[in-house]
């Protein structure tokens, strides 16, 4: 495996970075088949709670596919299966068991907009960009962002930011809704994130699968009737657990003392 892509775990923290930012962390397969290998080797990880993606550096989330990489896809059929390896990549991320946030240290274009459409949230240093790109290229969306799009700002304005091929700096992409919180001006964006990160990581593990499939069960669309038996089983399981049992005896214990 080459080191396109890092991966470490820091306690229940996943934290997944892009290695290339000599040339602006650009996505090669070889890079899409390492995202996805991270994710699926670790969905099974109970221990985790939260996984965050960054670009090494502070220019660059991903500047999108790597086109010295990609210029040997020529055929449809080759087409078809970038296709089916990025979007393989990303569903990894949408499907992964607990949140995955998406920290834009700087631009985040075409692929690399993709990539971060496909995580749950988006936090962003006050100097990044994010742009749907990919109509500059005379291409639609490769990896299936162009859905996360919609279903993050609506029909209509996703259709206009494909259209316009739109890059947003952080403050409009945070009241576009592309992005969920922006750094402050000459912050630190190491401590902006984990100042993000910190009541995300006071939460369980079981209790933020919980939480992750919920918002991914209406992202996607799933009929309520269909999400209530996983809802049920997963709110067994974390009442059963010896942490909620910790929390609530902890509450009645001091109402008694008082």
């Amino acid at each position: 495996m080459s080191d396109e892509v890092l991966a470490t775990i820091d306690g229940p923290l996943l934290r997944v970075t892009l290695n290339r930012p000599q040339k602006r962390n650009p996505l090669s397969r070889g890079a899409l088949a390492q995202l996805r290998e991270i994710f699926d080797a670790q969905a099974a990880n109970d221990a985790l709670c939260l996984a965050l993606v960054s670009g090494a550096g502070d220019k660059s989330f991903a500047a999108g596919g790597d086109l010295r990489d990609l210029e040997q896809v020529t055929t449809p059929a080759h087409a078809r299966a970038l296709f089916d390896l990025g979007n393989g990549a990303l569903h990894s991320i949408r499907g992964f068991p607990v949140p995955v946030i998406a920290a834009l240290n700087g631009i985040a274009l075409g692929g690399g907009a993709e990539l971060a459409l496909a995580c749950d949230l988006r936090i962003a240093a006050a100097h990044a960009k994010i742009g749907f790109v990919q109509g500059t290229l005379n291409i639609p969306t490769a990896w299936g962002g162009g859905n996360d799009l919609v279903a993050t700002v609506g029909p209509a304005r996703g259709l206009r930011l494909l259209a316009e091929a739109s890059v947003l700096g952080a403050r409009e992409a945070l009241a576009t809704g592309l992005v969920d919180a922006v750094s402050d001006d000459g912050e630190d964006f190491a401590a902006f994130i984990a100042r993000f990160l910190a009541p995300w990581l006071k939460q369980k593990p079981q209790v933020m699968r919980a939480f992750k499939w919920q918002a991914a069960a209406r992202k996607l669309g799933i009929a309520r009737n269909e999400t209530d038996p996983r809802d049920r089983e997963l709110f067994a399981v974390a009442w059963c657990h010896e942490d909620h049992w910790t929390a609530a005896h902890g509450i009645l214990d001091r109402e008694k003392a008082k």
